[in-house]
């Protein structure tokens, strides 16, 4: 059985689906996978949890099954945050160095300055990340601990959160027994798992279309530029199929899974699927081209709307690497086709990577959140323990880690 200080998990509570995945670290920079559980998520709607108890029951039979598979117990995890009420926004902080060479307090300080913004009480800070250091003028600064100067800047991004909506997730994790590590961007887990350092250099938007909500990341020069939650995904498509083909939920997300196709134009004519009825009538065979019919409309309003976002951004000309999809709804077939047709940009699919063991049980977009959360804390290890949360001292976290935001990220 591995050691209890060597494991790490992490817990994606999606609309759709919640999924634990552990992973046993192998040395300080390498993890293998050693467990996955997943369980239908009973109690969230668009990235927010509207039933506690029917949270904790899915929470509960992912963990038992992914620690099943592992052969260990888990007491916490690291947790994503996703949901309409996350907004992203960039900062400024400038200090005068003390002693004319920088050190951490100074770029503690300077982090302190750059995060003293109006944020509403009804408004939690989950993220501050570092995009630059400039020192007296000089700029794109990555590291200044050590250089001399008098003026220190610091470009951050910022992300926040409803308090409420933190508190639900963080008390539906506890009363599953186990402790919260930390809460963490779910497209800022993703990115960690799915995007190659040379992306991030060049530019890209990572896109994570989930069940409820679609996660857009924008990075460039290595630091993350933008980041929004829109309140539309996967779910969206299944009840567009249960109403165009009048068919049961549930079966409209099994045909969405095994025959949808974004673009009509590469469905072949012939081809047919069989559709449940309802009330107990006789199922019905139909073309697989109706399907994309009512699936392309959809989707096409989904990436206009990421590339709306992506133009208010004001980094659309700076994404020369393209979009990067991820997520479970990524996985349909003609996705990466739809989405080059609308953003005319290179389009790839992303999957997990930089982890060892079960690779090829998580080699799938829709697990890239989970693997994300993994790397995500043992990155953190290195920064030493941090307190786990609860919904009580939600507020302290942020000092806490500031010291590792800065490595973390450069």
């Amino acid at each position: 059985m591995p050691k209890s200080e060597d494991i790490i998990a992490g817990l994606d509570i999606g609309t759709t689906k919640i999924c634990c995945i552990i992973g046993e670290v192998r040395d300080e920079k390498e993890i293998d996978i050693i467990g996955i559980g997943s369980h239908p998520s009973r109690g969230l709607r668009k990235g927010v949890v509207v039933n506690i108890e029917s949270t904790v029951e899915s929470i509960k039979n992912a963990v038992e099954e992914a620690e099943l598979m592992a052969g260990c117990e888990i007491d916490s995890v690291y947790v994503g945050i996703a949901g309409g009420h996350i907004k992203g926004f960039n900062s400024h902080g400038v200090i005068a160095v003390k002693n004319k060479e920088v050190a951490q307090p100074d770029i503690d300080r300077v982090l302190d300055a750059a995060q003293a913004v109006a944020i509403p009480p009804d408004r939690e800070v989950i993220h501050i990340i570092p995009q630059e250091f400039i020192l007296d003028e000089q700029e794109g600064i990555r590291e200044p601990i050590g250089m001399t100067g008098v003026r220190l800047e610091a470009k951050v991004h910022i992300v926040t959160g409803a308090v409420t909506s933190a508190q639900n997730i963080i008390r539906s994790v506890n009363k599953a027994g186990l402790d919260v590590k930390d809460i963490v961007l779910e497209q800022l887990a993703s990115s960690d798992a799915v995007l190659d350092r040379d992306e991030k250099e060049l530019g890209v938007a990572m896109v994570d279309i989930g069940g409820g909500t679609s996660d857009l990341a924008i990075f460039f020069e290595e630091g993350i530029k933008h980041t929004s939650v829109l309140a539309i995904g996967g779910n969206h498509l299944t009840n567009d199929i249960a109403i165009g083909l009048r068919t049961p939920q549930v079966e409209a997300e099994k045909i969405k899974k095994t025959y949808g196709c974004a673009m009509t134009a590469l469905v072949k004519k012939d081809e047919t699927i069989e559709v449940p009825s309802t009330g107990g009538r006789e199922p019905r065979v139909l073309s697989r081209q109706i399907l994309s019919e009512i699936i392309e409309p959809r989707l096409e309003e989904i990436f206009n709307m990421i590339k709306r976002e992506i133009s208010i951004s004001g980094y659309s000309e700076l994404i020369a690497s393209g979009i990067v999809l991820t997520g479970g709804s990524a996985i349909m077939d003609g996705m990466t086709e739809m989405a080059e047709k609308i953003f005319k940009l290179p389009v790839r699919r992303g999957f997990p990577k930089g982890i060892g063991g079960l690779v090829d049980v998580v080699n799938s977009p829709m697990y890239a959140t989970g693997v994300g959360l993994i790397l995500f804390g043992l990155k953190n290890r290195q920064y030493g323990k941090k307190p786990n949360l609860t919904d009580r001292h939600l507020f302290d976290k942020i000092f806490n880690r500031m010291k590792g935001w800065v490595e973390d990220f450069f």
